[in-house]
Formats: C-alpha cells, structure tokens, sequence
C-alpha cells in the first residue's frame, strides 16, 4: 500500500444546514409577502370607494370642498356644493328624477331622498341663497361644513331605497348612464 494512502480518511458525513440565516430567495419572499398583505390591507380599506366610480369622484370633490371652506369665500363654495349635489342626486337617481328641480322644491327633495335622514328643508337653505347672495360674513362656513358632512353622509350611504327600495329596473340604469355628469366639469348637465 502506498504510504501517501494511509493518510486519508473516508467522508463519514456533512454537518446538517442550519435554518438560520435563510438564503436570500427566502429574504425575497418575505419581502413579497409583505407588500402583498400591506397592499391587500390598503385595497380592503379603499375598496369601497376606490371601484365605485361617480361615488369616489364625489367623496374626492366633497373633502376638496370640505378643505376649502377655511380659505375661500363662503359663496363660491356654497355655488360650487349645490351643483356637486345635483350631480350626486343625478347620478344616484337617475336625471328624470331630480334634473328639473329647483328652489325649496329642491331642498323637499333631498329632504325626502337622503337616506341618513338629513333636514334639508331647514338647513339647506344656504344653498338657495348664498350662491346669489352679496359676499356673506364666516357665519356660514359652519354651516357650509355641516352641508358637506351631509352630503358625503349621503354619498356613502348605500340605500337603495332613493330608487324605489330595487336594486334591478329602469332607475339602476340611468342612474349608470348619467355618472359622466358627474365626472365632468361643466354646468351645462346640471
């Protein structure tokens, strides 16, 4: 035998691979895990409104206006809430309903239409006048707030009553057919 073979030894096994640290496909997948369940997390929470079309645009323009009661003038802001409502209404119930409404008529409306219930008949009457009205003093930016927290109110609400308690029929398809009113910029639809 050769002396250099008496030397070497025969393998009697590898040292088990410990867990820890994973290798970096693992670090990946965790990684990946995370942003999926942080991005189902926010889908979840946003879904509601993100997906639905003229109610996202609405909520979207409701808390613009919201915000812009402190700093611009209480008319404009009055103005710019009435016809946003017209479009809500519109697109909630379709054009026939509501489109020719106007004056205290408007306000009965959505008074007996808001499903949260609201009295517009008595506190919307800013709404016919502001608008039309010389510049007013701060007193009605509470209750221009107050008249944004109804409306938004009454774009969440998910009550199918407003259209005759179905879901199904001729109003569900209107009301789907007059959402670019709402999505667009102009008076003219209103």
């Amino acid at each position: 035998m050769d002396t250099s073979m008496q030397f070497l030894r025969d393998i009697h096994g590898l040292d088990p691979i410990g867990w820890w640290p994973p290798a970096i496909g693992w670090w990946l997948v965790a990684v990946l895990a995370i942003a999926l369940a942080t991005a189902g997390v926010w889908l979840w929470r946003t879904a509601p409104y993100q997906f639905e079309g003229w109610r996202w645009d609405a909520r979207q323009r409701l808390k613009r206006l919201r915000r812009q009661v402190e700093t611009e003038q209480p008319k404009a802001i009055a103005g710019e809430l009435s016809e946003l409502l017209r479009r809500i209404a519109i697109a909630r119930c379709g054009r026939h309903m509501c489109a020719g409404i106007t004056g205290p008529a408007w306000l009965d409306w959505l008074a007996e239409n808001d499903p949260a219930g609201y009295d517009w008949r008595k506190r919307g009457q800013v709404l016919l006048k502001l608008p039309y009205a010389p510049p007013e003093p701060l007193e009605s930016k509470e209750t221009l707030i107050e008249l944004i927290d109804a409306a938004l109110a009454w774009v969440i609400k998910r009550d199918n009553s407003v259209l005759g308690g179905s879901s199904s029929g001729s109003h569900a398809w209107e009301s789907r057919a007059d959402t670019s009113s709402l999505r667009s910029g102009t008076a003219s639809d209103v």
